[in-house]
């Protein structure tokens, strides 16, 4: 390993100017080379109209950060025997059981055929048990109904979800496809039913206490609300490049992430801090300090998705060399996209531009928080990783 000092001045210009151009607000990071953060800095705005600059305590929406606590929590009660990776979902949340799967075609949700499979909780982890979201794929069959029952409402706890799943088919049949889905709220749940408490309670004790991480929750305290990042959404949801931002702190919906709302999202209900996600993205790296154990971690991992298929999303499509493991996606062929030596890289993030990825490949980990809408994937986010891998020259 070169133990030069790594220089991410190319990084730093490379933000500024999607700043300058209007593409995003501003950015936070931090990037370690093994257990070591080799750089930490912020660009641009965390409020634009008040020239608010930046600063690594600013707390952002994590949006589908969240996944990533709650995986830890599932994690966590699979090492201690209290529920298994591959067990029905059903012997936990008995409404999931004896599942309708939509059929080939079908135009209503009454074309249904019975499930060949349960869904497993590892079929919950991976995004293929055949639930869906009702975000990314309007005009389908699932997109009205999971609309039409509120599957998503922040007004409900989320019992109230469960029970609407239960009234609602698959679009496919446990374990055969992929579908970014609201997986993780159910197994947020289901930490609730075997813990006893609630979601909330158990990623404090489990995870933030633990880790010290002290700007992480369902919501922000009044006192701290100066400190959350406004939220922008972009000129063109269909060219990510043209510039002009518009605030958006009412998505999703009014006074999201500002006081207590029934639905604790295991999907995507955190709020966070740079520090705070870098605590968590240190703690999922093996060695003396790991939330998980070393064999636990190689688990989340692998790609568990059969060889052929990758991750997509009804609308950007297939996305070439990325599968997926316990909670986040895996790169097992770079793209021209991604850095070249990101083989094995662990990762996901957030509708708004969160951001995290562990490479043990290229012996490098970190976190990218903007608030962007539709800000995940985005060509800020691609630039940023290429430079930033190389900088630390794994």
């Amino acid at each position: 390993m070169d133990a030069r000092t790594p220089d991410f001045s190319a990084v730093r210009t490379a933000m500024q100017r999607y700043v300058d151009q209007e593409i995003i607000p501003g950015v936070s990071w931090a990037v370690l080379r093994g257990g070591e953060v080799v750089d930490q800095q912020c660009v641009g705005f965390a409020d634009r109209e008040a020239k608010t600059q930046l600063r690594p305590d600013h707390i952002f929406r994590a949006f589908s950060n969240t996944k990533i606590f709650v995986t830890s929590a599932i994690m966590l009660l699979v090492e201690e025997g209290r529920i298994g990776l591959d067990d029905p979902v059903e012997k936990y949340l008995p409404q999931l059981g004896n599942r309708k799967v939509l059929k080939q075609g079908a135009s209503s949700l009454a074309d249904v055929e019975p499930a060949k499979s349960s869904i497993t909780i590892r079929h919950l982890l991976t995004h293929t048990s055949g639930l869906g979201y009702g975000i990314f794929d309007p005009g389908t069959v699932l997109f009205k109904g999971y609309n039409d029952a509120r599957v998503l409402n922040p007004l409900t706890p989320l019992t109230d979800m469960i029970d609407k799943l239960a009234d609602l088919p698959l679009s496919y049949h446990p374990g055969t496809s992929w579908e970014y889905s609201v997986a993780t709220d159910v197994l947020g749940r289901l930490v609730e039913v075997v813990s006893g408490k609630p979601l909330d309670a158990v990623l404090k004790t489990r995870i933030f206490d633990p880790l010290g991480m002290t700007d992480t929750s369902f919501f922000v305290p009044e006192a701290q609300q100066g400190r959350l990042v406004a939220h922008y959404t972009g000129a063109d949801v269909l060219d990510p490049m043209k510039p002009g931002l518009t605030r958006a702190d009412n998505l999703p919906y009014p006074q999201a992430y500002r006081h207590p709302f029934p639905r604790l999202s295991g999907g995507g209900g955190l709020v966070s801090t740079l520090p705070d996600m870098l605590a968590l993205v240190k703690a999922l790296r093996p060695g003396p300090d790991a939330l998980l154990k070393p064999e636990t971690l190689r688990q989340m991992m692998v790609n568990q998705l059969p060889d052929g298929q990758t991750i997509r999303f009804a609308n950007l499509g297939p996305m070439p060399g990325k599968g997926f493991g316990l909670g986040g996606a895996v790169t097992f062929a770079p793209t021209p996209f991604d850095p070249p030596n990101s083989t094995g890289e662990f990762q996901w993030g957030g509708l708004a531009g969160t951001h995290w990825w562990i490479c043990p490949e290229a012996n490098t980990s970190g976190v990218l928080m903007a608030q962007r809408h539709l800000g995940f994937w985005n060509p800020f986010f691609f630039e940023f990783k290429r430079l930033a891998y190389q900088a630390v020259g794994g």
